[in-house]
């Protein structure tokens, strides 16, 4: 009988150890990943920058004197229903189409979405330039909406139309993650129990969905609180908050603007973070 093979097996290397199973001295891996915290600090701080500016050039007496004038708060009343008005219109659009994309069900995939990658790509003054001559009143569109006396320049029905083309893209984007990160098996069981399609989509796909759905929602609302490109070219009135910025920027100053920044800032970014720490519980709780 022949010598039967040696197997040798290596242990694995120790924390802390470099190439070839050499430790590191601990004092240069302390430096190391001190020097990788201080620059992900720095990077974060950088990110961060605009809104520290933002906090260390405001005062008491700007806020009270920009917020206390009448009407002051007619802008952020304005973009909060417009936006409640653009997420209803983005759930209700937006979510048959993410769904789709996300199963694959329409033909020539890959054309659905460069279609709307397309449309996050381009930039938002020009989307508002576009837009005129889409819904402008001299379009047949435009035209239609007249004999409904309705208008798409220049209203609520504008700064909605230019919200969503701003807004789209990200929460379409967002749900067509989240969808795709739902199990088709899971669905497939479901629809061989004798759930019927639509059943198996609203207790099966939208739950497990959810926690990407609201942050791509989340996302969607900043965005729209925040649009202004297209929002100058064909909704300069009624004002909005950002139109509110930059008309108070242009007439009274910096330091009159500041106030509504923060005003924007307060109603859009607590809707995406709580999103976010919701998502990523529900991540843990799955992996866990």
């Amino acid at each position: 009988m022949g010598a039967s093979p040696t197997v040798t097996v290596t242990p694995p290397a120790p924390e802390g150890a470099g190439p070839g199973g050499a430790a590191i001295p601990r004092g240069l891996h302390y430096a190391n990943r001190s020097l990788s915290v201080a620059g992900t600090a720095i990077i974060w701080i950088a990110l961060l920058g605009p809104v520290i500016a933002l906090l260390t050039h405001l005062s008491w007496h700007d806020i009270s004197t920009s917020l206390s004038a009448p009407g002051a708060f007619d802008p952020l009343i304005l973009s909060v229903e417009s936006g409640a008005v653009t997420l209803g219109v983005l759930v209700l659009l937006g979510t048959p189409l993410a769904w789709a994309l996300a199963r694959g069900t329409l033909p020539l995939p890959r054309v659905w979405e460069a279609g709307v990658l397309a449309t996050l790509l381009l930039p938002p003054l020009v989307v508002g330039l576009l837009l005129v001559f889409m819904v402008g009143p001299f379009t047949p569109i435009g035209h239609m909406l007249s004999a409904l006396r309705l208008s798409a320049t220049d209203t609520f029905l504008a700064l909605v139309i230019a919200q969503v083309y701003e807004s789209a893209p990200y929460y379409i984007l967002g749900a067509q993650a989240a969808f795709s990160g739902v199990d088709p098996r899971l669905e497939q069981q479901a629809a061989l129990l004798g759930d019927p399609p639509r059943r198996v989509f609203r207790r099966i796909t939208v739950p497990l969905a959810a926690p990407g759905l609201a942050m791509a929602l989340a996302i969607a609302w900043a965005r729209a609180m925040g649009a202004f490109g297209a929002v100058v070219i064909i909704a300069y009135h009624p004002t909005a908050l950002p139109l509110e910025i930059w008309t108070t920027l242009q007439e009274t100053g910096l330091p009159s603007a500041l106030p509504f920044a923060l005003v924007l800032l307060v109603v859009a970014l607590p809707l995406p973070i709580v999103a976010y720490v919701w998502s990523a519980r529900a991540r843990s709780r799955r992996r866990g």
